[in-house]
């Protein structure tokens, strides 16, 4: 299969508009709430509105921390980061949503990015299970070699078909929409921290693990798809 590249511009353009979705409805809801403040003489109605800019500017905040340490620089070249860290803001992401977050890892330091490369598999694996769920993070990190396995578990858990692909940096067409960015920026990533990306589909469970790269691409009978080799 012929691999794509995509624009420099069109990626940084794409990626752009994705951390703009993210953060564009709790700034909004910021506004509604100023606006009833300075409209409404009610105390009841600007007690609502208070509330309502206090909590969608945490939400604001929760959301640009995570996009600083999943699409930033966070640091210098070859930093290290703390994935305690890495869980905080995983965690910060997720408070009050349907969605659960299970961190099962110490807090290890590792390279800047393989952490990138689990925020961006959470947020894959979140869009899995837009009814709710659970999101399981596991980090394995031997000194011969470090395995992340990610799992989104939960009623009618769905992946695109076009999905796999996009992780394993062969997609069938240039990503298009700041939803198809995020895997082919997530298989970026994977290639950059010298990762290949497995994904298995399980009755309501997608799993997302990702290993030091090999030699060889293999597709399972089961549906997974495993990028190993250089790019």
């Amino acid at each position: 299969m012929t691999v794509l590249a995509l624009d420099p511009l069109d990626l940084a353009a794409l990626l752009c508009s994705r951390v703009c979705h993210d953060v564009i409805s709790p700034v909004g809801a910021i506004i509604n709430g100023l606006e009833v403040l300075e409209e409404e003489a009610s105390e009841e109605m600007r007690g609502f509105a208070i509330d309502l800019i206090k909590k969608s500017a945490e939400q604001a905040s929760t959301r640009l921390q995570f996009c600083r340490l999943a699409f930033g620089a966070a640091g210098s070249a070859g930093a290290s980061i703390d994935t305690g860290d890495a869980e905080k803001v995983a965690r910060g992401l997720f408070t009050n949503e349907r969605t659960e977050l299970a961190w099962r890892s110490p807090s290890l330091l590792m390279p800047k990015n393989k952490v990138k490369l689990i925020l961006n598999l959470c947020l894959i694996a979140a869009a899995a299970i837009p009814r709710g769920g659970i999101i399981e993070v596991v980090i394995a990190d031997a000194a011969s070699a470090t395995r992340i396995d990610v799992a989104a578990r939960g009623a009618n858990a769905k992946l695109a078909h076009h999905v796999p692909l996009l992780l394993a940096g062969t997609p069938e067409s240039s990503p298009s929409s700041p939803q198809d960015v995020q895997a082919y920026y997530t298989s970026l990533v994977a290639g950059a921290a010298g990762m290949g990306i497995a994904v298995a589909t399980l009755p309501d469970c997608i799993r997302f693990s990702a290993a030091p790269l090999l030699a060889v691409v293999t597709t399972s009978p089961a549906g997974s798809l495993f990028k190993e080799g250089s790019r």
